[in-house]
């Protein structure tokens, strides 16, 4: 099969998560399985609940970041444009898709840009695949993509599942760890690792804690299946073999559970819960599984696709009342609070 040129293949993702059900068929998230012990005497009215906090420096009014999604292709100013002015009117930090595109040539710089031209304040982070990590000599090639949208922090995300297949993957990942350890050490920006709907294990999370890593984005399985994606992308006569493996992954409050655990005095780190985010109390249920912030893509871009910037808004707006909700009916005045509260395994 001939390689699909990447603004081609970053289109048809988009297309097939606005259009097919590419959601896991057998697994969810895991969110369903828990649920907060209500507290019938609060002692506080909902308008004490405090949902901001802070990331990379910067000020936020919910702890949601719109994940990287889009750009590298025409159609993907507009949608980056949106989600970024979005963003700046709500106070959320926001992630660029992969920026392997911007390595290739310079035509479509403009689509990731455009999120930091917009929204002057939010934190903006870069993404790049781990197999292009792996090949890197040094951090030149994604300082550039750095500078290129003024990002605060930069996104390597492990995607093997993804790689194994994609009709174009390159699934050889000999080298990952060294790669994100150098850029680490000289980039100049936070890098944050992220699964794209696999999970990160505690195994995994570890060696990436020992090598410098402060960040760290669970992207669980039970929301968007990549591997349903991918197989999707596929020649019909392929699909019946790589179908075995649209469900594979570690559900998303397993994943958080795993990597929440290895938080200590000693050894510090931002956790990003995603991977099935769907609404405010899953944001809230994150948060008390020990996530600093949540995160969450395929939802608002299904809202800003059927309704626009105002539908987006008004979906946000929804999760900002579900959340400070589920911390007015728990007690907790603050995220700090919310992450105290006990959940427990649902019966049956």
């Amino acid at each position: 099969m001939a390689r699909t040129r990447t603004p081609s293949r970053k289109q048809q993702h988009v297309q097939l998560t606005l259009t097919k059900d590419v959601s896991f068929r057998t697994k969810t998230a895991g969110f369903d399985r828990w649920d907060f012990v209500h507290n019938a005497l609060p002692e506080l009215a909902l308008s004490d609940a405090d949902a901001s906090t802070s990331f990379l420096g910067k000020r936020l009014s919910l702890p949601l970041v719109i994940s990287g999604m889009t750009g590298g292709y025409k159609d993907a100013l507009a949608i980056n444009r949106a989600l970024a002015e979005v963003c700046e009117s709500a106070g959320l930090a926001m992630g660029v898709g992969s920026q392997r595109q911007a390595l290739e040539d310079k035509r479509f710089h403009g689509t990731y840009a455009v999120a930091r031209k917009v929204a002057p304040t939010i934190p903006l982070i870069g993404n790049i695949g781990a197999a292009e990590v792996a090949r890197l000599k040094d951090a030149s090639p994604v300082r550039k993509l750095v500078d290129l949208i003024e990002a605060d922090a930069f996104a390597v995300h492990l995607n093997p599942l993804q790689e194994f297949l994609q009709p174009e993957g390159t699934p050889d990942f000999g080298g990952v760890l060294n790669g994100i350890s150098m850029l680490v050490n000289s980039l100049g920006v936070p890098v944050i690792v992220k699964e794209i709907g696999a999970g990160i294990s505690s195994d995994v999370a570890r060696r990436l804690l020992d090598v410098g890593v402060t960040i760290i984005d669970v992207a669980g399985a039970g929301g968007t299946s990549w591997a349903g994606v991918e197989i999707l992308r596929s020649p019909a006569r392929n699909r019946p073999a790589r179908s075995v493996f649209w469900d594979w992954g570690i559900p998303t409050v397993d994943a958080l559970r795993q990597v929440a655990a290895l938080k200590s005095p000693a050894r510090t780190f931002s956790l990003i819960a995603s991977g099935g985010i769907s609404d405010g109390l899953d944001m809230a249920k994150s948060i008390a599984f020990g996530a600093d912030l949540a995160a969450s893509a395929r939802p608002l871009l299904r809202a800003l696709k059927a309704g626009g910037k105002k539908a987006l808004a008004a979906k946000i707006d929804d999760w900002s009342v579900q959340l400070k909700g589920a911390m007015f009916l728990t007690g907790s005045r603050t995220l700090a609070e919310l992450s105290e509260r006990r959940l427990f395994l649902r019966s049956g």
